[in-house]
């Protein structure tokens, strides 16, 4: 990869939530480990609930949809919008599971792939910068699940009440 495009990777990485933990530093390193850019098209699939990949990735351009996809006894859900500076795939990532969720493009975007092969060497090169990842993905599950509590606090106020309100 040419200078330029590690300089211009390392800015995204940089200016996404991750570049809070990792630093000026870290998203260079990271830029220099960065597998491609990866281009989709409107409605592309990035991957699908139940596939097992070696990567993980960060949006750059364009916006993509966490889905439960259609099946003969349920309409596609989508679950999320992730927007540029966003990760996805970071948990199967880390755990090796297969994705919980599909991921599909809601107009053109791209993605910077991070492929394992490419990433592994950075913990015992530069494990300071893998912790400081870790946490940035752990504070984010955390961010969800508190969201998703608050939701569901929501929701049994709803059902109390008939719809009407608090109780």
């Amino acid at each position: 990869m040419q200078e330029r495009e590690v300089e211009r990777i390392a800015n995204l990485i940089y200016q996404a939530p991750l570049g809070e933990y990792i630093g000026r530093d870290g998203a260079a390193i990271m830029a220099a480990h960065a597998g491609s850019e990866l281009r989709l098209k409107d409605q592309e699939f990035l991957f699908h609930q139940g596939d097992l990949t070696n990567s993980f990735y960060i949006v750059t351009e364009g916006r993509l949809a966490l889905v439960r996809e259609k099946t003969e006894t349920r309409r596609e859900i989508t679950v999320h919008v992730l927007e540029k500076g966003d990760l996805v795939g970071e948990l199967s990532f880390i755990d090796q599971t297969p994705h919980d969720l599909s991921v599909r493009a809601l107009s053109d975007a791209a993605v910077l792939c991070f492929k394992a092969g490419d990433i592994q060497p950075l913990i015992t090169q530069h494990p300071q910068l893998v912790y400081n990842f870790m946490r940035a993905v752990v504070k984010r599950v955390h961010a969800v699940v508190s969201t998703l509590g608050e939701h569901e606090m929501a929701l049994q106020q709803y059902i109390q009440t008939g719809g009407r309100g608090r109780v």
